[in-house]
């Protein structure tokens, strides 16, 4: 768990460098050539679905080949030079690339600072880079919502599941995963085109992401405790509300900060201009302010420490480290 530590580190000081030689960005220009390769309109349902299952297969075993394919690099580059240092920051360095923490936490500040500006129409630009939801007529509580919403779920796919699999798989299996997000990200909708050809991908995140969304849960009832937050509160939410998530994972995250912090999440969103309900999660004993974005932030941060803190001492106790 060492590299977890360094990775998180390094995270904290470079977060995401915005480039094109990004992992996580290459991941995407390899589904996105796979899938003009393996996608067609003209295919029937059944046909899609088995072109998905396909472009789910290559994309996996070339990430994770990728990864071995570098790691077995860094050993080398360790022995050549007479220190495993160099397999170490390689490897750290891989895995930073996997999670998000700091990029998550500088949209959220970022957000936060306009609300408090009262500067709605950037706020509303800004949400709108980390949502998919329409933002041009947001509110300043829908914006908080937004975010506090962004942040929580992404607390899980962006930085609790990659740890997880890194934990249990070594760091190929966390790259693993992050394209299995990738490609749900990109193909994942339940609509016309991807409905059918997307199934195994959007299948294939949710099962990952099970056990993950629910540690996360009970990492946030955690660090609610320790930074002064109701963790009874957010615990009885959680196990009122996460199921009404309309996916099987989310609502583990967000129903959880939602009763730490004495918010409601969830309502009516916009998607191309089609309005959808959300159910309800949280009881809304306070009014939503950009104080309970920078309050989501901390529950992320405490919750990703309280992770690789336990994961170590579970190391520790089984003889590695």
């Amino acid at each position: 768990m060492l590299t977890g530590f360094l990775a998180f580190f390094l995270d904290t000081i470079i977060g995401d460098p915005r480039t094109r030689l990004h992992p996580v960005v290459l991941m995407g220009n390899l589904i996105s050539l796979l899938e003009r390769v393996l996608y067609r309109q003209e295919d029937g349902n059944g046909s899609k679905f088995r072109r998905g299952i396909l472009l789910v297969l290559l994309v996996l075993l070339i990430c994770y080949g990728a990864a071995c394919g570098i790691l077995h690099l860094s050993y080398r580059l360790s022995e050549l030079a007479g220190t495993v240092w160099a397999e170490y920051l390689i490897s750290a360095l891989l895995l930073c690339f996997m999670i998000s923490p700091k990029s998550l936490a500088e949209a959220g500040r970022e957000i936060c600072s306009l609300l408090m500006q009262e500067n709605l129409a950037e706020a509303r630009r800004k949400v709108g880079w980390i949502v998919g939801r329409d933002t041009d007529e947001l509110t300043p509580q829908d914006i908080t919502r937004a975010a506090v919403e962004t942040i929580a779920e992404n607390t899980v796919d962006g930085i609790i599941a990659p740890l997880f699999f890194f934990a249990i798989g070594g760091v190929p299996l966390a790259v693993l995963y992050r394209a299995a997000n990738t490609m749900d990200s990109m193909v994942g909708y339940r609509n016309e085109k991807y409905l059918y050809f997307g199934r195994a991908a959007a299948r294939l995140d949710d099962a990952l992401n099970y056990v993950p969304a629910r540690i996360t849960g009970i990492l946030f009832v955690f660090a609610a405790w320790i930074l002064g937050f109701d963790h009874r509160h957010a615990f009885r939410v959680m196990k009122r509300d996460a199921d009404k998530h309309p996916s099987p994972n989310g609502g583990y995250a967000e129903a959880t900060v939602a009763g730490a912090l004495h918010i409601r999440l969830g309502g009516m969103n916009s998607y191309f201009g089609k309005k959808s309900f959300r159910a309800y999660m949280g009881d809304a004993l306070q009014e939503l302010g950009p104080r309970h974005i920078m309050a989501s932030i901390r529950l992320m941060y405490t919750a990703a420490t309280l992770f690789l803190a336990l994961a170590y001492f579970l190391f520790l106790a089984i003889g590695r480290t």
